[in-house]
């Protein structure tokens, strides 16, 4: 047999079979598109010299190999849908005389061709394209354009290493079903149907109870700490109850919808429920994988845009006043009036060096400590229980401000006597007259009508309780408690904020002019001949969001975009494969008088059927995940909850119909199988 013959038969199968094959090397080439292009945003100068550059990298790494690990799951899927249909092709070849031997190079001719064609097409769409994201995503991110083009050799091999061996592993799969096949059974292949799998009511409750549980653990969820374990072992749940209920549950349907007569002897019905029901093993593993990566594009999506759009709200939430400076006192009786006094004219010299003058100045003394909530209040004394997170949900961290400064700050007359407090509560609630921590109580006498507006506090990710007590001499006993470093847990810090009306180098400069005046502080707690100091400014920290949030998005859409398109090509597959299984049917239905008129009627009620399960089962996980997710975006500094519901409300319905959309087209390619039939 001649050698040139085999790759002949391969280019003329690829080339006859241009409807399967044109999609599948599509997908290809847009897997090494997308892998080169992350790939090349690991590796590009100007995201690494940027601002923030190094946290983008941090998000872009798992990125890339988040894509290609899930190329290679869906080539090896969408494979299957090319296997299966040139399987009576092989078997043709096998019965005309042909061994396995000479199929298998067919296989290799083609694999070589795909392979081939994906490789250098995606590799010079990827390197085309390369440059364009890196603009779009130092666009997004808010950073300096750089127009220097590059192609790095390193990411050119790397992923054509990758993608080699993910389609070696195609290769070697579909030459050992070659292998073990049965040229008899591959001449019949497509016309073998499945039967129900048994026990589907058993497998479909155990879904519901599975699905049931796994909503439960999202709701559960109560603390942004918890969230991250939680909303995975709930993923994994989802994961399982949804291909059980597609399965068994869509069996169950078929069925139910055989035993409606007057549903089911109708021409509309009657084919496709029929075919439905002795392939619905296959189909609705198909069906719910559209749904789970259906949810992956909803959350990713929601998620990712609300960090993006919301980053102004994380920022100024994270950043109430445009620039501070925290201070730790040595001690609670060290920190005087005298001495925060001289330090405040000290940094306000620094104005007048400038030419500028603050506004919203705000200065304030106040203490912090974290403990283990109690019935009566917190146990400070728990460093043990703290540092191995035994009990996290318990946790709190309590802010105290002496009311002279509260009261100079909210323009308020509060007036407490002794022990007495006024308290106020994020994320915790707390009812009780007294509140006690080790050997201090306080009389809790009614809540605050407004709590201080702290940076540190607004990002903590732990529930915060605010006290206002007549002063921090009250606090003095839990001085003497220490941590299992052995540093104290008792924090004393004196606070200066302002707002300059302008972000630039000179309000990170006056920051730094202040942060040079401690030296001459009486009561800065001293570490290692220095001074322990928390600095914020809004200038320096506002590229580091913008790259983080915007990293976040641009890979959110980019993986999005990678799942849809996997979405697309397994309706794609399922259609004309079930085209091609249902079209012996239509065709007898049309010797008997079915039209085409008809059979379009029948297919629409077909994907009627079935359209609508993946994207309301999509809606709803997401529905159930929206309180894990709402928690994790706290973790982000993301505060604004009707923000939230308002970007993953449009997010479905776009999603929706993009849907509608990819099903409609899809449903064309079917509906030309079935209806050429006869």
């Amino acid at each position: 047999m001649k050698t040139a013959l085999f790759p002949t038969l391969a280019w003329t199968g690829i080339r006859k079979n241009r409807k399967l094959y044109l999609p599948y090397i599509l997908s290809c080439i847009g897997s090494v598109m997308m892998s080169y292009i992350i790939e090349y945003l690991t590796q590009s100068p100007a995201v690494a010299q940027m601002h923030g550059g190094g946290d983008l990298m941090m998000i872009l790494q798992p990125g890339k190999i988040v894509v290609l690990v899930f190329s290679a799951l869906f080539l090896t899927y969408t494979n299957a849908f090319l296997t299966r249909r040139r399987n009576r092709e092989f078997g043709l070849y096998n019965v005309l005389g042909m061994d396995k031997r000479c199929i298998g190079r067919i296989v290799a001719w083609e694999s070589l061709a795909v392979s081939g064609i994906s490789l250098a097409a995606g590799l010079g769409l990827g390197i085309a394209f390369s440059k364009l994201a890196e603009l779009l995503l130092l666009y997004i991110i808010r950073a300096d354009v750089d127009y220097t083009f590059s192609v790095p050799l390193r990411s050119v091999g790397i992923i054509a290493a990758a993608y080699a061996l993910i389609f070696l592993w195609l290769l070697l799969k579909s030459l050992y079903g070659v292998h073990r096949s049965d040229p008899l059974a591959l001449l019949h292949s497509e016309n073998v149907g499945e039967k129900p799998p048994k026990g589907n009511r058993v497998l479909a409750v155990f879904g519901v109870l599975l699905l049931a549980a796994a909503y439960f653990l999202a709701v559960y969820v109560q603390s942004p700490i918890t969230a991250v374990s939680t909303f995975l072992i709930a993923v994994l749940m989802v994961i399982a109850a949804t291909y059980l209920l597609f399965i068994s549950g869509s069996v169950a349907l078929c069925r139910m919808l055989q035993k409606n007569k007057s549903y089911y002897y109708n021409k509309k019905h009657f084919v496709s429920v029929s075919s439905m029901a002795y392939r619905m093993k296959r189909n609705g593993a198909g069906l719910a994988t559209v749904c789970i990566l259906s949810t992956m594009v909803l959350v990713m999506i929601a998620s990712s845009a609300s960090l993006y759009f919301g980053a102004e709200d994380s920022i100024r939430s994270r950043f109430p006043q445009e620039n501070s400076l925290d201070v730790e006192a040595s001690s609670i009786g060290a920190m005087t009036q005298a001495g925060t006094a001289k330090l405040r004219a000290a940094y306000e010299n620094v104005f007048a060096d400038h030419g500028v003058t603050a506004k919203n100045v705000t200065a304030y003394a106040y203490a912090t400590i974290t403990g283990l909530q109690e019935p009566n209040g917190v146990d400070p004394d728990a460093s043990q229980a703290i540092s191995s997170m035994i009990a996290p949900e318990s946790l709190r961290t309590l802010y105290f401000v002496p009311l002279s400064d509260y009261n100079k700050m909210m323009g308020t007359n509060l007036v407490l006597n002794g022990n007495e407090a006024r308290i106020g509560t994020v994320r915790c609630d707390y009812d009780k007259q007294s509140f006690t921590m080790g050997d201090v109580t306080l009389n809790v006498i009614g809540a605050l009508d407004k709590t201080p507006e702290m940076g540190n506090a607004n990002t903590a990710i732990i529930p915060t309780i605010y006290f206002v007590v007549r002063d921090l001499d009250v606090l003095t006993p839990l001085e003497k408690l220490a941590d299992y470093n052995g540093d104290k847990m008792l924090k004393t810090y004196w606070y200066y904020g302002y707002d300059l009306g302008f972000e630039n180098e000179e309000a990170v400069q006056i920051l730094k002019e202040q942060k040079a005046l401690l030296g001459d502080c009486d009561f800065a707690q001293q570490a290692d001949g220095g001074y322990t100091y928390y600095a914020d400014c809004l200038a320096a920290e506002r590229s580091d969001f913008y790259s983080m949030f915007g990293g976040l998005f641009f890979i959110g859409v980019l993986l999005s975009v990678l799942f849809m398109a996997a979405m697309v090509m397994i309706i794609y597959y399922k259609q004309i494969s079930e085209g091609y299984e249902d079209q012996a049917g239509f065709a007898i239905m049309q010797k008997v008088g079915m039209t085409k008129a008809d059979i379009r009627k029948s297919v629409n009620a077909q994907i009627l059927t079935v359209f609508f399960a993946p994207l309301l089962m999509a809606g709803l996980h997401l529905a159930f995940a929206f309180t894990p997710i709402w928690k994790l975006l706290q973790l982000f500094n993301l505060h604004n909850l009707p923000f939230v519901i308002g970007v993953s409300a449009v997010a479905f319905v776009l999603f929706g119909v993009l849907y509608a959309l990819i099903y409609k087209t899809t449903a064309k390619a079917y509906f030309h199988i079935v209806s050429d039939a006869g």
